[in-house]
Parts: structure tokens; C-alpha cells; sequence
């Protein structure tokens, strides 16, 4: 076993889990932050345990050919990126592996064939939304801390360090938002500091500036700004919706959430309309989407389409098909498909967001979908079949924890011709395939890239059932 702080070269074999690379040392596993695969480099390990160490990287001895130089001066601070500093193409090779290995690790499924992820073709300025937030306590970055010069620690407007809760980076650049969005961003934190409006302190709870959360829409000209305050101030919130007026044209409606409770979140107890309507809308394929300030909506909307494409490709959809759609958050995968069946159900465990599927399906005109609201565990039994109908095609998009066991259970036993497991996380969704195996046979896995330069991935899955379930 190797010792903390030995200084070794080494190099990178693969990347592993949450988007750390990887090499072997007669089999003992070193976890390196940072490194590619092909890097030659020289580390300190960090932390050594029995099975496995961790080290930083303290030399790129020799670069591997997929090494470029990352677009942001903030790349390696900041958490929102990754793998900036990886050409795309490795990028969506590791990807695929990373589905690849869960199925053979998680899941026990050893001879599934994975196919090329679909990548993005626009690789910044994707994302229809951010989340920053406001602090007290300012991260200093190396480079800050060896300069000698005094900073000011009492203010930041950014995103949190990975792995601190308390203290965020002072961001002045994004690329992963719209560059409208990073002029907003900077022009707030002006704003803030001129007006000495005092950032939230997560550690004594106060303050009046918590998050900014931005959202622009990707094929309309619509662009909220929703700023969350720990209470209402009518003063305060008219001169900023003054400055967005005069100076940023292009936003459309300004809403302010208000959140006096103590956990670190952008969704509160009250949400006042400013200006505008308080909602964005949005078009995947042909339909419109009106977005909440704390609706879900896939964050990179031309992806989405993709994904969503794929999904219903996988169903092998028939115009007598009832469609089960589970987990079906704010109704975009049932209204993209309604068209192609002769009915969906939805199943969500979000009322408002099951009122948001509504208004969008009656928005666009769809009236074979209905929506349920409630705990999928606890709704979808025999009774709910019993009521609406079995279903020819089941959807499935649970959260990143995947499917209770007993959900899993109901599936089996319910036991669909045609099957689509739609994922934010191959790992969960492997484990679920796995207790799905003697039922359901896979035919094809497709992942699908909604976020570059991070070690985030969607994956779809095609089954069908067996002829002869055991």
C-alpha cells in the first residue's frame, strides 16, 4: 500500500466514476482528479486507504494527445466543469465506457453492446439555465492567496467550491451559460456591491441576497431572471428591476423568490412577479413549453430533443398504443410523443408540476394525455392499471436515485410488451436492470450528451418482454 505524500510518476490508464481518472499500481487502484488517459504524471498521494489512494496532480510530465487547454480561467476552481481540458471526442468515449462499465459492474450485464454516445453539436453556451449563489464567504483561489494582495472575502456571487458548503467561487465568467447570462451575472454583482446589499451568511443566516437563478429560453427570445431574497423588500427589488429595465432589454420577466428558512436553496414559500408573466416558454420539436421559476426543464433544450427522439424511436410507437409515462415531470416526453399513440398517462409526484403538464398539453392542443399526481411507489399499483387502462409502452425517467424496489416489482409483474428506461444516472439505472433481467430482455442502449465538458450523461435503454418470463 502506498504512503501519503509519496511523490510518484504514473500514468493515466481510464476514467473512473464522478469524472476522476485512474490508474493501477499492481492491481491498487489510484484515483488522480484531473488527469487524462495518456497523461504521463507526477503526483502526491493525498489519502491512502486499503484498496485505494488518492492523488493530486503536481506535473504534466508528458500530455496525452486528447489534453487541449480549457476555455475558462476559472477551470479547475470551479466545479461546474470537468473536462474542459479533454478534447470532445474523449469525452464522449469516456462517457460511453462510464455507461458500459455500470452495466457490467452495477448490473451484472456483460454482453450488452453500448452504443456511440450522440453527441452535442454546440459545446458552450448550452445550458437554458444557472443557478449562483450569493455568500459572505468568499473562496480564494490559489493564485489569489499567493498574490500578497488584500481581497475582500465578504462577498461572492458564483457557484459553491465541490465540496464546500459554505463558501462560493467568485465567478466572472461562465461558459456554459449565454454570454448574456454572464454580462447579467457581472452587472448584478455590481449592482449588489454598490447598494451594499448584504450576501447570505450560511453559517449565521442572515443576509438579503441568496441566489440568481437565469433562464433563457433556447429556441424563443424569452429570458427570466429570478432572484431569491431571504424576505420581500419592496425597495430594493424596484431598483433592480429599474437597472434590468434600462440596461438589459432583453430579459422578460423578473420574478423574487422569497426564502426566509435556513436551507441553502433557490425554491421558497412565496414567488412575487415583478415584471412579465413570471414564466418562459420554450419549443422542443414543435411544441411550446411554458416554464415556472422552479419548473424541471432538460437544461439543454436542443439535446433534449435528441434525447426524446430516441426515446420514442425505442418505443416503436403505434397509433392504438396506451402509453404509460412515469415519472413524467412537467409533461414534455408525453406531449412530444402524444401525436404518435392513441393515449398517455402520466404519473408525477410533483403537483405543480403535474399543473404545468396540463397547461402545456392544453397549450398545445393535445388532449390524449392525463397526468396523475403522486407517490410512484404508493400510485402505481393494480388499482391505478386497474383504472386506466394497461399499458402497451412503458417510459420510464426517474431522478438519479432510480426506481424504489417496489415500483420495480409492479413493473415486472405488469410486464409491458415494450419497455424505454430513460436516465441521469447509468449506475442506478444498471442496479434496476438488473432486478429487471429475467423479465425483460435489452435490445439496444443508446446514450445521449445533454452536458459537455462534465461527466454527466443520459442513457436510454430499449427492452422488451421476454416470450417465457422466469
Amino acid at each position: 500500500m502506498l504512503k501519503r505524500g509519496s511523490v510518484l510518476e504514473l500514468t493515466v490508464e481510464k476514467v473512473a466514476d464522478r469524472g476522476m481518472s485512474l490508474t493501477r499500481i499492481d492491481g491498487y487502484v489510484v484515483f488522480i482528479p484531473g488527469g487524462i488517459p495518456g497523461d504521463k504524471l507526477s503526483v502526491r498521494i493525498r489519502r491512502a486507504k486499503k484498496k485505494f489512494a488518492e492523488a493530486v496532480v503536481l506535473e504534466v510530465i508528458e500530455a496525452s494527445p486528447d489534453r487541449i487547454e480549457p476555455r475558462c480561467s476559472h477551470f479547475g476552481t470551479c466545479g461546474g466543469c470537468k473536462w474542459q481540458h479533454m478534447t470532445y471526442s474523449a469525452q464522449l468515449e469516456a462517457k460511453r465506457q462510464s455507461v458500459e462499465d455500470a452495466l457490467h459492474r452495477q448490473g451484472g450485464l456483460t454482453d450488452l453492446k453500448v452504443e456511440n454516445v450522440i453527441g452535442a453539436a454546440t459545446l458552450f453556451r448550452y445550458r437554458n439555465k444557472m443557478e449562483f449563489s450569493f455568500s459572505a464567504e468568499r473562496w480564494l483561489t490559489t493564485e489569489e492567496i499567493g498574490s500578497g494582495r488584500p481581497v475582500d472575502k465578504s462577498f461572492a456571487l458564483g457557484l459553491h467550491v465541490p465540496g464546500n458548503f459554505a463558501k462560493v467561487l467568485d465567478l466572472r465568467e461562465c461558459h456554459l451559460h449565454s454570454e448574456e447570462g454572464e454580462r447579467l451575472l457581472n452587472r448584478i454583482r455590481l449592482l449588489a456591491r454598490e447598494k451594499a446589499w448584504e450576501p447570505w451568511h450560511i453559517r449565521n443566516h442572515t443576509g438579503y441576497l441568496r441566489h440568481l437563478v437565469l433562464r433563457n429560453a433556447a429556441n424563443t427570445d424569452d429570458f427570466m431572471v429570478n432572484l431569491v431574497t431571504n424576505g420581500f423588500d419592496e425597495e430594493k427589488i424596484g431598483e433592480f428591476a429599474a437597472i434590468l429595465k434600462e440596461e438589459f432589454p432583453s430579459v422578460t420577466t423578473l420574478v423574487n423568490t422569497i426564502n426566509t428558512g435556513v436551507a441553502q436553496t433557490a425554491f421558497g414559500e412565496k414567488i412575487h412577479t415583478i415584471y412579465g408573466p413570471g414564466t418562459i416558454k420554450d419549443k422542443i420539436g414543435r411544441f411550446t413549453f411554458e416554464i415556472a421559476p422552479n419548473a424541471f426543464f432538460q437544461t439543454n433544450t436542443h439535446q433534449a430533443e435528441n434525447l426524446y427522439r430516441v426515446a420514442a424511436s425505442f418505443a416503436d410507437l403505434k397509433k392504438t398504443d396506451h402509453v404509460y409515462d412515469l415519472y413524467s415531470g412537467a409533461g414534455t416526453i408525453s406531449i412530444y410523443i402524444a401525436e404518435q399513440v392513441r393515449q398517455v398517462t402520466g404519473v408525477e409526484l410533483i403537483e405543480a408540476a403535474t399543473q404545468n403538464a396540463r397547461q402545456n398539453a392544453s397549450a398545445n392542443g393535445i388532449k390524449n394525455v392525463s397526468f396523475v399526481t403522486g407517490d410512484m411507489m404508493k400510485v402505481f399499483r393494480d388499482d391505478f392499471i386497474e383504472q386506466h387502462g394497461r399499458p402497451d409502452v412503458l417510459i420510464v425517467d426517474p431522478p438519479r436515485a432510480g426506481m424504489h424496489p417496489k415500483v420495480v416489482d409492479q413493473i415486472i409483474r405488469l410486464r409491458p410488451e415494450r419497455f424505454v428506461y430513460v436516465s441521469c444516472n447509468p449506475i442506478s439505472q444498471a442496479k434496476d436492470l438488473s432486478l429487471l433481467a429475467d423479465t425483460f430482455e435489452i435490445e439496444a442502449v443508446q446514450p445521449v450528451d445533454l452536458f459537455p465538458h462534465t461527466y454527466h450523461i443520459e442513457n436510454v435503454v430499449k427492452l422488451r418482454a421476454r416470450k417465457h418470463s422466469t
